[in-house]
């Protein structure tokens, strides 16, 4: 069995995936995102599956496909932003973190994160009021977030690379067995944004 060196959480709007490449990068390894394997698994998009299937049956592929990266994925992995909220995708990351797994919460307010989701149709949890929608999403995720988490990094008004930065001295730290910097001084981001997507 192999196990990916770092699996990402969060959020609509956190960074996952973007932050995921680029720490990919940074670390010399490949990244690999669930929501990404559920739409190959369905032949279709996220929206659409919501729409033809359910949230049910979106659900069941995507803890099937967290469950297969969490065995055989050696990368960066970004789980999409719902999957922790399933009892055995929260046990498997415990599980992982315990074994010396690195789990780390990408957290952001809905100032950031809002330009970056756009709260657009492919995000089928966030029609509606989507600012009132993402605020309920992260008021009941956020203690599993912070429960499965071996490390929290925030990412509001931060790159991707930043990001990708703190994360990477987190995962040498953490691999020899010391407390990495809580939050090494990023460079200021002149884009309050960010590209984090």
């Amino acid at each position: 069995m192999t196990a990916p060196r770092v699996v990402l959480v969060g959020p609509p709007g956190s960074g996952k995936s973007t932050v995921a490449r680029t720490l990919a990068r940074l670390l010399r390894t490949d990244a690999r995102d669930t929501d990404a394997d559920v739409e190959r698994t369905a032949g279709k998009p996220i929206s659409e599956i919501f729409v033809d299937d359910g949230e049910p049956h979106f659900r069941m592929l995507e803890r099937e496909a967290v469950a297969a990266a969490l065995a055989t994925h050696p990368g960066v992995l970004a789980l999409g932003g719902g999957a922790v909220l399933d009892p055995t995708t929260e046990a498997a990351l415990a599980q992982y973190g315990e074994a010396g797994g690195v789990v780390v919460f990408l957290d952001v307010s809905l100032a950031h994160a809002a330009p970056r989701v756009g709260f657009n149709q492919s995000r089928p949890l966030l029609l509606g009021n989507p600012r009132a929608q993402w605020q309920g999403l992260m008021e009941r995720r956020r203690p599993v977030y912070e429960r499965v988490a071996t490390h929290v990094v925030q990412t509001d008004g931060r790159t991707p690379a930043q990001v990708a930065h703190q994360i990477a001295a987190a995962v040498e730290a953490h691999g020899a067995g010391q407390q990495p910097d809580p939050q090494p001084d990023p460079q200021p981001d002149p884009a309050p944004n960010g590209d984090l997507r």
